[in-house]
């Protein structure tokens, strides 16, 4: 996450093993690389629950990133969150990130809920989690993304 807020691609991508793009260092991917060093550095223990670089089986694609917001809170809720490389929309990758994060929340005793928040324009990511049980429990405003509508599903 150092070498991508250094906008130092080559350094990055060897520390992956994969080859990243321009799309790992645009303003809103540093604002999430910067977010999840802070976090690290104040809870390194939330370090399996952060961002990751997803990589497409078999064909090694690097399609986006995915994780959760941090670790379970007290109540056993986890917020997750995906972005897939523009080149990669709209064919089901959204979607298999959706299914990953769900299955490793779920994998963890102490999860209880797993948390979505879309902005209500974001209508592929609201089509994205159909299927998935998400019942909208409320709205918030975010300082970064403005409104976003809050999806809940127990697990």
């Amino acid at each position: 996450m150092i070498a991508l807020l250094k906008d130092d691609l080559a350094q990055a991508s060897a520390e992956v093993g994969v080859a990243l793009t321009e799309y790992f260092v645009t303003d809103t991917a540093k604002w999430v690389w910067q977010y999840r060093v802070n976090q690290l550095t104040s809870d390194p223990g939330c370090a399996g629950w952060l961002t990751q670089i997803v990589v497409a089986e078999p064909e090694g694609a690097v399609v986006g990133y995915a994780g959760f917001h941090g670790r379970p809170d007290e109540a056993g809720m986890v917020e997750l969150g995906y972005s897939v490389v523009p080149v990669y929309r709209r064919q089901g990758y959204a979607r298999a990130m959706l299914t990953a994060l769900v299955h490793r929340a779920t994998a963890e005793a102490r999860v209880r809920t797993v948390r979505v928040t879309i902005s209500p324009d974001n209508t592929a990511s609201l089509a994205t989690i159909s299927g998935f049980g998400f019942v909208e429990v409320g709205e918030q405003w975010d300082e970064e993304d403005g409104l976003e509508l809050i999806f809940e599903v127990p697990v």
